[in-house]
């Protein structure tokens, strides 16, 4: 039996969906109802998980709505983590954290014959060499300490937490990481970044990892069926991708009746009030494809996802950024 903690999430529910798909008996647990050391340790202990997915924390939070609310930020990102692996570790039990890629900032530039790490190359510097060069380009790997984070200011305080709590639970008993980029999918739901593009007032022109939610869940759960090592894994869809490159896409496929307009630079981005500051990153998911994970490049699983859009909801109202 499995435990997914966090059931209600948005990444939750699609981890319950693909463990009743693939025959798996678990159990849908609220995250807020199993927040304290005491709870947590006597669910797990009476339940004996083989295994227990934690889903409470980064996942389909927006960063600019929910930094205010920073005591449940830390609470669910970090503390939480602690608590989930301290507990495993009593009581023996494989799980999996669910952390998002953005803990980055830059990338490795292939200068001569080495490579460079660039955390502060400009948000345009990095956006034109994907476009122009991107073979100049190195991402990120699993054994790169994050360097978007509160040991290596600036970041914003969401992403200072999920580092935290990296730090916090890695080689504690039997863990995966599992490292979430921006959520995507075919599905008109709030939580989708094609979604948050195509309702957006100007949309914000950078470069992030992605990962579609169906492949990345299904790329997790496969990890741990084929008992592939316990360890830190980025699970994206490979490849480089940016923002402008998404909406041209978005334009030919979907034709909607808008004009798409950009923040001109990041000063008129944060004088119009988005507090939170953004990080642009390339990041390298090698680790992952080694163990014959198999993951649709970023461009084909945002091509797929727009041939195959679904409408389920209203657009609702326009959202201040993307």
């Amino acid at each position: 039996m499995v435990l997914v903690l966090g059931a209600e999430s948005y990444i939750g529910r699609i981890f319950c969906a693909e463990l009743q798909r693939r025959r798996h008996d678990h159990v849908a647990l609220p995250g807020k109802d199993y927040s304290d050391f005491s709870s947590l340790f006597n669910v797990v202990r009476k339940t004996k998980p083989k295994f227990l997915i934690n889903a409470t924390g980064c996942t389909g939070m927006d960063p600019d709505a929910n930094e205010p609310a920073r005591g449940e930020i830390l609470r669910a990102n970090t503390i939480l983590p602690r608590y989930i692996a301290q507990v495993s570790l009593m009581t023996n039990s494989p799980w999996g954290h669910i952390s998002p890629c953005g803990i980055y900032s830059g990338a490795k530039v292939v200068v001569g014959t080495g490579i460079v790490v660039e955390k502060k190359i400009a948000r345009e510097e990095l956006v034109r060499m994907v476009l122009e060069c991107p073979e100049k380009l190195r991402g990120f790997t699993e054994a790169d300490e994050p360097n978007f984070s509160f040991r290596a200011a600036p970041c914003n305080f969401f992403s200072g937490t999920a580092a935290l709590a990296e730090e916090a639970i890695r080689g504690i008993g039997r863990n995966y990481i599992w490292r979430l980029g921006q959520t995507f999918n075919e599905r008109d739901e709030p939580e989708n970044f094609l979604r948050k593009f195509q309702s957006a007032e100007k949309i914000y022109n950078g470069v992030q990892a992605l990962s579609h939610t169906d492949d990345f869940v299904r790329a997790c759960l496969d990890l741990w069926e084929r008992e592939a090592p316990f360890g830190t894994y980025n699970v994206a869809n490979p490849g480089m991708i940016t923002t402008s490159q998404i909406v041209d896409q978005i334009r030919k496929t979907l034709n909607p009746p808008r004009h798409f307009e950009f923040w001109r630079d990041d000063i008129e981005l944060y004088n119009h009030g988005n507090r939170v500051l953004r990080c642009n990153y390339v990041l390298d998911v090698s680790k992952l494809l080694a163990t014959g994970i198999d993951m649709r490049p970023v461009t084909q699983a945002i091509e797929d996802s727009l041939r195959n859009w679904r409408t389920e909801s209203s657009p609702g109202e326009l959202h201040k950024a993307a």
